[in-house]
């Protein structure tokens, strides 16, 4: 509005009689309205920094002076002296503008050295061209010194203006609303004054002409400046950081700006005068130092962000560790230099942070994992983040690793904090030592051959040869995996859960057989954790579990009341961590045609440990009816809190637990224990790994129902022909 309102008065302004006092008097009430503006706009925003809208307002209250002076003398006096008073206060309008664009200049930009320098160019280069066809003639014409000074004091000001504004419009930073209109008002004010100059030098100025509407937009922008609600944050700190560099635009101009001083010496009004010829030389050799000053600054900032980009390239951007092309950089200088050792950690059960507490507290984990690593490296140590939550640490001296080893353990035998969570993580430590190979790579291969070796029992591993050997074995037998899953080469065998005492058949466990073509029968204890590394535990899994509900579908309708009431099948980690678990037992039980409730589906407490989405499996198994099994309970670390959070039916007690059940001690304690946690929780117990009449008969008398083991049964590819489960030879009856 303030705009419209000052263009408005503007336009009106030469619909009145030309040079006179109505037009005076406009003249000089837009100044001062605007400049009261400027403080109104102040105490309405209130800026962080005041004082550079009031030496604005005060600046031009100076030129309105001026001229209120000058039409005393003109209107009154009917005099036309030069000089007059009325220059004192022009002249002091410019030191007031001035200042007040230096603190302008100093918010925006802070300590640009470069658009510094583009501005001294831009100025140098036009100051001089206005310096030989406007200052040089002014100073010869004069007449008093004091004329000569005054004369030369106003184009004088105008460079200083030129300068400050190409500052102003060079070099990084924000540009508000607020700071273009302060830029377009100094601009307008400085092309009004150059116009004068020359019209004064070369003809005649007389007031009312369209130069006065230059000087009249300049006052109405300084005031709309102060207005508009940009002008508060417009003198809050730019990023100091934010490089200049020179784009197209800028390039041209300081090129112009540069040949401006070359350009001059082909105008013949300059090759006359001798003095233009040294003020030419003068402002070559300055324009020279600058371009030169520039371009070295330029140079320098291209071998900085060089060196900065270099940095990222071999830091992690998360954590701000060593990447792996930094570790190995280092690990290959390392090797070189003596008998260094790498050990590397992986964080087990990440993905599970992430999954139940969010990425955000997942990235927080990883820089607090990030800084114990780095803590435990030691100062001559190089901890890398390799990838995900896999870390690395590179020891220069080997003999200094048992150090690092215990300083890692220790940090994490505490909760890591991560944002308001106190997360307890496993790791696996495995590292290798620089021997008999320099290579960097080879020596990080066999470091991860440890930490995967390690995996099993969360003790730390060092690599030795025999550790290639298992991982050739374990991944030839992988790669047998594959192919025996797709030749169909795993058969299921069933072994009875009987109720006790008497012994009857009440439900089955599904195990999986594996004979290798060439290495013969191989135990599950074997290929059943490659599978699950590997990840052909999934297909493997998915697999028992539609051909274990079709075979207990047949029992129920060729056996009757015979059959089984109920199979169990066991779901590894992997499986309950991955999604959509509970739609392909869904699946599953839809094509066999088998009733959901004759389903058990079994998982150890590792698996559940840590909560998160196999927690969520198991609740999305339940609610389609499917019974959860805890098997092996009771080797976990936390067994009776799973109780609170695992919506499970029955309760599998280990085997450790029944092997000395009949000897008076620990084990049977905890036996009879956990019969009467089951049982005030509702739940139903199952011993397992039975060998012998002793323990079933103990086991009875402790109140357990249901068991399984060698005693009762060993795992068949078919049932027993009659209802109750006949003993193997030699085997004394379950006593009743």
């Amino acid at each position: 509005m303030a705009l419209v309102v000052g263009v408005v008065v503007v336009g009106g302004y030469f619909l009145l009689p030309r040079q006179g006092l109505a037009q005076s008097l406009v003249y000089n009430a837009v100044g001062l309205v605007y400049a009261v503006v400027m403080v109104v706009g102040v105490r309405l925003f209130r800026p962080a920094r005041p004082a550079m809208w009031y030496l604005f307002a005060a600046g031009q209250l100076m030129f309105v002076i001026g001229d209120v002076i000058w039409e005393i003398y003109e209107y009154v006096l009917h005099l036309s002296p030069y000089p007059s008073p009325a220059d004192i206060f022009y002249l002091a309008c410019y030191p007031l503008l001035a200042a007040g664009l230096v603190l302008l200049v100093r918010e925006r930009h802070g300590r640009d050295l470069a658009g510094l320098i583009d501005a001294a160019i831009l100025a140098t280069g036009v100051g001089l061209v206005f310096g030989v066809f406007v200052l040089h003639p002014i100073a010869a014409e004069a007449g008093s010194v004091l004329e000569r000074l005054i004369g030369t004091a106003y184009p004088a000001a105008d460079v200083l203006l030129l300068a400050l504004v190409a500052r102003l419009f060079t070099g990084g930073g924000q540009r508000t609303v607020s700071t273009k209109l302060l830029g377009a008002a100094a601009l307008l004010m400085l092309v009004a004054d150059v116009v004068y100059a020359v019209l004064n030098q070369y003809s005649s100025y007389d007031g009312g002409n369209p130069l006065d509407a230059l000087y009249l937009m300049s006052y109405v922008l300084w005031g709309v400046a102060a207005l508009h609600p940009s002008m508060a944050p417009s003198t809050a700190p730019v990023d100091r950081a934010r490089p200049t560099g020179l784009g197209r635009r800028r390039l041209v101009t300081l090129t112009a700006s540069s040949l401006l001083a070359p350009a001059l010496l082909f105008v013949p009004a300059t090759m006359r005068h001798n003095s233009d010829l040294y003020a030419v030389a003068a402002g070559a050799i300055v324009l020279f130092l600058l371009v030169a000053a520039r371009m070295s600054g330029f140079v320098r900032q291209v071998q900085r962000q060089a060196g900065q980009l270099e940095d990222l390239a071999l830091h992690d951007d998360l954590t701000g560790l060593a990447n792996r092309r930094h570790f190995l950089r280092r690990l290959s200088e390392a090797l070189g230099a003596g008998r260094p050792a790498v050990v590397r950690i992986n964080v087990n059960g990440f993905k599970n942070v992430n999954d139940q507490y969010g990425h955000t507290v997942g990235d927080r984990l990883l820089i607090a994992l990030a800084r114990k690593i780095e803590k435990a490296a030691g100062g001559g140590g190089l901890a890398a983040r390799m990838s995900g939550d896999e870390f690395a640490v590179l020891v220069p001296d080997a003999a200094g690793a048992p150090a690092v080893l215990n300083r890692i353990a220790r940090a994490f035998a505490v909760p890591t904090t991560a944002g308001d969570h106190a997360l307890l993580m496993r790791v696996s430590i495995g590292y290798a030592e620089a021997g008999d190979t320099s290579e960097p790579l080879e020596l990080l291969r066999r470091a991860d051959i440890a930490v995967f070796a390690a995996a099993d029992d969360g003790e730390p591993c060092r690599y030795t040869p025999e550790l290639d050997a298992t991982a050739h074995e374990e991944a030839s037998l992988g790669a047998d995996l594959r192919t025996a899953l797709d030749a169909g080469d795993f058969r299921l065998v069933y072994q009875p859960i009987v109720e006790l005492p008497h012994g009857r058949l009440i439900a089955v466990e599904t195990l999986v057989r594996w004979t290798h073509p060439v290495r013969g029968p191989i135990g599950p204890d074997v290929f059943i954790p490659i599978a699950e590394r590997t990840g052909v535990i999934v297909e493997l899994g998915a697999w028992i579990l539609r051909a274990a509900c079709h075979q207990a579908a047949t029992w129920r309708a060729t056996l009757g009341p015979d059959a089984p009431g109920r199979i169990s099948v066991n779901v590894s980690p992997r499986q309950l961590a991955r999604p959509g678990l509970a739609e392909m037992v869904a699946a599953a039980l839809a094509d066999s045609g088998l009733p959901a409730g004759c389903l058990t589906i079994e998982v150890t407490e590792t698996a559940v440990l840590d909560g998160g989405p196999s927690l969520q499996a198991l609740h999305d198994l339940r609610a389609l009816g499917v019974l959860i099994a805890l098997d092996d309970f009771g080797t976990g670390h936390s067994s009776l809190t799973l109780l609170r959070t695992v919506p499970a039916q029955i309760l599998k007690v280990d085997k450790s637990f029944i092997d000395e059940i009949a000897t008076p001690g620990g084990s049977a304690v905890i036996a009879g224990a956990l019969i009467e946690i089951a049982n005030g929780l509702g739940m139903t117990a199952v011993a397992e790994g039975v060998e012998t009449a002793d323990q079933a008969d103990r086991l009875d008398r402790l109140g357990y129902r249901l068991a399984q083991g060698y005693h009762f049964g060993r795992p068949a590819p078919e049932l027993p022909v009659s209802g109750d489960i006949a003993l193997e030879a030699g085997r004394v009856p379950v006593a009743g």
